[in-house]
């Protein structure tokens, strides 16, 4: 079974369980605007006309689409009922609603996650349009539930994609760790670590220009930002921001080493200080993890760890959901902030991988942000690949 054959059946799984007779995606020119549930429902091929993707709680898999896409989509062996068209997809589909006569219909709007809001607001017209006259126009609902348990609840294969990219990334750094000497720029390092990735035949987790993140020093404005021609010196904490993508599925990891100054065997009192604080938030709020309980009250635990210690609080989210894409979106582990809607609020389920990253400036000497990539499961979150608990010391 292909792991899209897989996901689909998940779906209507997520259908049954949350009593949602349909879910509709529909979609045209997805070269141009790409939903980005496709990725689970036809994977990298596109769809030129418009076309709609149904799935029933009763296992329908419907297809209508375009003639000329109709055999690639019969050569998937996802949909059981395929149905082309030449010059109108309205009337197809509302013959195919009218037969199966939803109770509700969920379509791919969400105020909470943009992976969940591909419907582009035309073709949410069309359909209003299309549906005209039918009493389903007042039946639609948001599909944000189900995406987020489909992109949430990792399969075995998709899980397995994950270990992998997350194994690579850790040996990357290792490797980088090797190579790094004093007097390097941090361009000169993500160059070498960009290198590494072809050799290992990964992709980016997110764009090239920021991947990874290298930081220097104190001196360095730690963000989204790509490395810069800071060089690296004794007494610098070294912040990286790293993630790669292996077959569609990404890691995202972030690790700290210190710069030893002649004479020095350890990193000074206040960055190992900050060190065992950030640790200790993960730990902390990684133990708290368990299904059933909000993203909001996990990030609590990490927030207030750092903010007790001294530390200013960090103004973004504890961690993410992690999958297809770095920030994979659903629940979030995060403050009640408006910029994050209700998905600090969202429960945690067996399956979900997420990223634990606080992070705190260690005056003098650079940012420490660790990032781990964890999997809930009946026993609580789990770590894919090994946490860093020591300090990298180079320079020796």
């Amino acid at each position: 079974m292909s792991l899209i054959q897989e996901k689909v059946d998940q779906a209507i799984q997520i259908l049954k369980e949350q009593n949602i007779d349909l879910w509709l995606t529909f979609v045209r020119e997805t070269s141009g605007v790409r939903d980005p549930i496709l990725d689970f429902l036809i994977g990298d091929n596109d769809l030129t006309w418009p076309s709609a993707l149904i799935l029933t709680k009763k296992g329908d898999k419907i297809a209508i689409a375009g003639n000329l896409e109709k055999e690639a989509l019969e050569r998937m062996n996802v949909f059981s009922e395929i149905i082309g068209y030449d010059t109108a997809v309205s009337i197809v589909l509302r013959e195919t609603i009218n037969r199966l006569n939803p109770d509700w219909i969920a379509i791919n709007t969400s105020k909470n996650n943009v992976h969940a809001d591909g419907l582009t607001h035309s073709m949410y017209q069309f359909l209003i349009e299309y549906l005209s006259g039918t009493p389903y126009v007042d039946r639609l609902i948001s599909a944000e539930p189900v995406i987020n348990a489909m992109r949430g609840r990792k399969t075995n294969a998709e899980l397995a994609c994950i270990q992998r990219a997350v194994k690579i990334t850790e040996e990357i750094y290792q490797k980088t760790f090797d190579f790094i000497k004093v007097g390097m720029t941090e361009i000169e390092v993500a160059d070498y670590m960009h290198a590494l990735m072809k050799e290992y035949g990964v992709g980016f987790a997110w764009p090239r220009e920021n991947n990874p993140a290298v930081n220097s020093g104190p001196n360095k404005v730690v963000g989204h930002n790509g490395p810069s021609e800071i060089k690296i010196e004794r007494g610098h904490v070294i912040h990286f921001d790293f993630g790669v993508k292996f077959e569609g599925y990404c890691s995202d990891i972030q690790r700290v080493a210190y710069v030893l100054r002649e004479g020095e065997t350890e990193a000074p009192i206040e960055v190992q200080r900050g060190f065992i604080t950030i640790r200790t938030a993960i730990e902390k709020s990684r133990e708290a993890m368990k299904t059933g309980v909000t993203g909001n009250s996990v990030d609590t635990i990490a927030r207030e760890i750092v903010t007790d210690s001294g530390y200013p609080e960090y103004k973004y989210a504890l961690g993410h959901q992690l999958g297809r894409v770095a920030h994979d979106g659903g629940a979030l582990l995060g403050p009640l902030w408006e910029k994050y809607g209700d998905s600090p609020n969202q429960l945690l389920e067996v399956g979900q991988v997420y990223t634990l990253e606080p992070g705190l400036a260690v005056p003098n000497y650079g940012y420490i942000g660790l990032e781990e990539d964890v999997v809930l499961t009946e026993e609580g979150a789990l770590y894919i690949g090994e946490p860093q608990r020591e300090i990298v010391l180079l320079g020796r």
